[in-house]
């Protein structure tokens, strides 16, 4: 019989792939604090312009996801990773040159949207590549653990960059994030060059529309559930002050530390219970923590709804996407992977301005009533697809 590979050996083999995740995440953090202010207060836009800066990314990826899925599938993940470092670093010289045209700031702003728009288109290749480069190292059988660990890296990197490149620019100038962007790139594609890349899986490969109909129904669940992660990231900070509560950072801190402990500790689960079952769990967490946030009666309690929130959050996205990508073959599972990452893109691409309209009509604590009812939403349809596949298991065995 072959030997498989000790748990530890998968894990390290795993965290060796998603450092690219990391390192393409760290670039995508590094920026992020400090764009807004840079746009609106050096360059003397508006604040609808400012968040357009932020926003031009995560359109690129949702557009760029299918490309990226062809380019994973038929040219290799590793490839995919690759080019998608190079255009990290490609943004890395747009921000460059966005510094030092500071005095022109049209020109300025044109450099940073192209570079925004490359970024984003980088960050579908890199995100999604390092899940099927991971996934064809270790097995499919260890596919919740790729996606668990690359969410680490991809959280853990955000978490890191933001603060990192407030202190940067406060210590150095504009120009110290485009050049730290490049040198972080190049170091990337020197550890990539060598390492062995995953076999290419022959195969039918499946429009990319027809496989965003298979994985529609999972990718809508993660959809429902990123609701609360998105209000929670977009507006804590404003829920605090309108309770005059201090330290609405830590709530975000804790958060993000829950996520990533719940990942590191139950990630195993999805395989010996099933993504559904995990995933009915998490939306059932991630809804109590939610009504908690909306209840809070002080910052305490508020802390640890958004500690429960994060907890129950985490392992949606692995959980519905084992079970996405078990609707496809192997040959189409980079477009599957990139179809169902959209889904996250659309939730936190459309959660601003419609929790923001929610906020208007109803108050800042309306939002996180409305963040836990898209979370009960997500649970229901889970129960719903967790019954289905139940059913077809049982006639299969008839």
């Amino acid at each position: 019989m072959p030997h498989s590979p000790r748990p530890l050996a998968v894990t390290l083999q795993v965290v060796s792939i998603v450092l690219f995740t990391f390192i393409g995440y760290l670039n995508i953090g590094i920026p992020l604090a400090v764009l807004p202010g840079y746009v609106h207060n050096d360059l003397g836009f508006s604040a609808v312009v400012a968040g357009l800066v932020i926003s031009v990314q995560y359109l690129a990826t949702l557009l760029s996801r299918p490309t990226a899925s062809r380019i994973i599938d038929n040219h290799g993940s590793k490839k995919a990773v690759m080019y998608g470092l190079a255009g990290c670093g490609l943004s890395g010289v747009f921000m460059l040159a966005c510094a030092f045209l500071t005095h022109l700031p049209w020109l300025s702003l044109a450099c940073l949207l192209v570079g925004r728009l490359v970024l984003g288109s980088a960050e579908s290749l890199v995100g999604s590549g390092a899940i099927g480069w991971g996934i064809g190292r270790v097995g499919a059988e260890n596919t919740a653990k790729v996606i668990s660990w690359n969410g680490i890296a991809s959280y853990g990197a955000l978490a890191i960059g933001a603060p990192l490149g407030v202190l940067m620019v406060k210590g150095l100038g504009l120009w110290s994030m485009g050049i730290s962007i490049i040198l972080l790139c190049a170091l990337g594609l020197l550890l990539a060059w060598p390492k062995q890349a995953a076999p290419i899986v022959s195969g039918v490969r499946l429009p990319f529309l027809r496989v965003l109909g298979k994985v529609f129904p999972h990718g809508s669940g993660l959809a429902l559930g990123s609701i609360g992660f998105g209000t929670i990231a977009t507006f804590i900070t404003l829920y605090y002050a309108s309770r005059g509560w201090a330290n609405a950072a830590l709530t975000l801190s804790l958060f993000g530390a829950s996520f990533i402990s719940a990942r590191l500790l139950f990630g195993n689960l999805i395989n010996r219970l099933g993504g559904f079952r995990v995933a009915i769990a998490c939306l059932s967490v991630e809804t109590l923590g939610l009504l908690m946030l909306w209840l809070a009666p002080s910052a305490e309690l508020a802390l640890a709804g958004a500690a429960l929130s994060g907890f129950g959050f985490s392992l949606v996205f692995p959980a519905l996407g084992v079970e996405a990508v078990n609707q496809v073959s192997a040959a189409n599972r980079g477009a599957a992977v990139g179809a169902y990452s959209l889904f996250i893109d659309l939730s936190l691409g459309v959660t601003g301005p419609l929790v923001g309209a929610v906020a208007a009509g109803f108050g800042f604590a309306s939002m996180f009533l409305f963040a836990a009812a898209a979370a009960a939403c997500g649970l229901v349809l889970s129960l719903y697809l967790y019954h289905q596949a139940s059913s077809s298991r049982h006639a299969r065995d008839l």
